[in-house]
């Protein structure tokens, strides 16, 4: 948690962009994984409420009165029977007191709060909802049907949460350098721990573990497969295989859980084979063309189309597209080999405020997303940089046997893209380097005083030693 102060000045400023009304910040209750005593653990409050209220207990929500400038931490003090299975904590009170709220409330009075609020007539501002629990609660206090509260959320409340949370403060910062330590641990013991004949679950479950130890918990599924070109793909007891590649992205949270997002790729027979050093390259020059043009003002939709003309421009040199790279693009070929956009805004949320839709975070008036086109859909971010940003930089190539019979059978593309040579790669996985960046005043800078190697040299040497 950080200092009394930063609460307070942050809800001080929260205030002044919405204007008006009640703000209701949920924050998340405890999860059960197959019983009501058995939870997932660690419990993981929701961002926005730690933004603003700092407290990491389940069963909380947060009010802000505008109009009265009043604010009033709600929950129930646990019992004695909780005491004696989890232990004393400290009373909602001491809490609110902590922050530098000045009022206290049981549960039973949110109810009060947002039917006067209603009868007065006045806004009662909330965040789009993803948990079934908030839902419930949020139609039992305001009458709004779960399949309705996306839409009814506040775009006000939105729009301010996005414009103080995506400009990260120094403290931030430290944070996000905090979860680097932990991701180059993880990810230097996965590049330590390929080899022939382990598991993807052992390593996997390795760096969870790290996670877990240096910090709060993972900041999203640990990814590690040989089939790289699945995009989610979950570790399973397959054994590595000699001549495959090993595709880990893998990130940390801080226990004030600030997130690390890192992706490597890794021979897992230690050296780079000819055609899969051809690939890694051109993934390479997309990954660090990004670091040498991101800075405060650019667009990062520019940034991305720059990446797709450069990675076309490369596979057009090893035969695997073909045709004016502008027109190539410009249909959407280059989708066939990274179906994902470059990257997202990253802080206490691994897809930085994610929840409220990317529409609102990644996008403004000014650049809109693309829903339509293959690829260009899945774009989370595109809007002009400000120094404070922290974006991920992670260009992949991936080579997925289902699209590629896909588009052959229908010719979608067949002008821009070799499907005989093609054929030939449908056993090669995916390949895909990402790194954390921090937009600073003139330019761009890794989070993360050392760096997960990543140059193909670096990588065999790392993992040689």
């Amino acid at each position: 948690m950080f200092s009394k102060e930063t609460y307070i000045n942050r809800r001080a400023e929260l205030k002044k962009l919405v204007e008006n009304g009640i703000v209701v910040f949920f924050g998340n209750n405890g999860s059960p994984a197959n019983f009501p005593n058995n939870g997932y653990h660690p419990f993981r409050q929701d961002s926005t409420f730690l933004y603003y209220f700092g407290q990491n207990r389940e069963g909380l929500v947060g009010i802000i009165d505008i109009d009265n400038d009043t604010e009033t931490l709600i929950g129930d003090d646990i019992s004695i029977d909780d005491i004696v299975w989890y232990g004393a904590v400290d009373s909602v009170h001491d809490m609110a007191e902590q922050v530098g709220v000045a009022h206290s409330a049981p549960m039973k009075a949110l109810t009060t709060i947002c039917h006067e609020a209603l009868r007065e007539k006045r806004p009662v501002h909330f965040l789009p909802p993803y948990r079934f629990d908030t839902k419930i609660q949020i139609f039992d206090l305001l009458g709004i049907h779960p399949n309705q509260q996306k839409e009814s959320a506040s775009l006000a409340l939105i729009h301010a949460v996005v414009k103080m949370r995506s400009v990260k403060s120094a403290e931030e910062i430290e944070e996000l350098e905090r979860a680097a330590i932990i991701g180059y641990r993880m990810h230097t013991t996965a590049m330590k721990m390929c080899r022939p004949g382990i598991t993807e679950k052992e390593i996997a479950g390795t760096l969870d573990g790290i996670a877990n130890s240096m910090g709060a918990m993972v900041s999203f599924p640990t990814i590690l497969s040989q089939h790289g070109e699945i995009q989610h793909g979950s570790p399973s007891m397959a054994p590595l295989q000699a001549g495959k590649l090993m595709l880990c992205d893998a990130g940390a949270e801080t226990i004030n859980n600030y997130c690390s997002d890192n992706t490597r790729t890794t021979p897992v027979s230690g050296r780079f084979d000819q055609r899969q050093l051809e690939i890694y390259s051109i993934v390479e020059a997309c990954h660090d063309y990004a670091l040498s043009v991101a800075k405060p003002g650019v667009k990062w939709w520019d940034v991305h189309f720059g990446v797709c003309r450069l990675m076309t421009e490369r596979l057009k040199e090893v035969g695997l597209m073909k045709g004016d790279t502008d027109e190539a693009v410009a249909a959407g070929a280059h989708a066939m080999f990274m179906v994902h956009g470059l990257g997202h805004m990253m802080g206490m949320d691994v897809h930085d405020m994610e929840s409220f839709d990317q529409i609102y975070v990644g996008f403004d008036d000014e650049v809109r997303p693309n829903l339509e086109q293959f690829g260009t859909n899945c774009l989370r971010m595109g809007r002009r940089l400000q120094e404070g940003f922290v974006v991920t930089d992670e260009p992949g190539i991936y080579f997925i046997p289902a699209l590629i019979d896909e588009w052959k059978a229908s010719g979608h593309c067949k002008e821009f893209i070799n499907f005989d040579l093609l054929e030939t790669y449908k056993d090669f996985g995916g390949i895909r380097i990402e790194d954390d960046l921090l937009i600073t005043g003139d330019g761009c800078r890794f989070i993360g005083k050392d760096r997960i190697p990543y140059h193909p040299k670096d990588v065999e040497a790392f993992i040689a030693r």
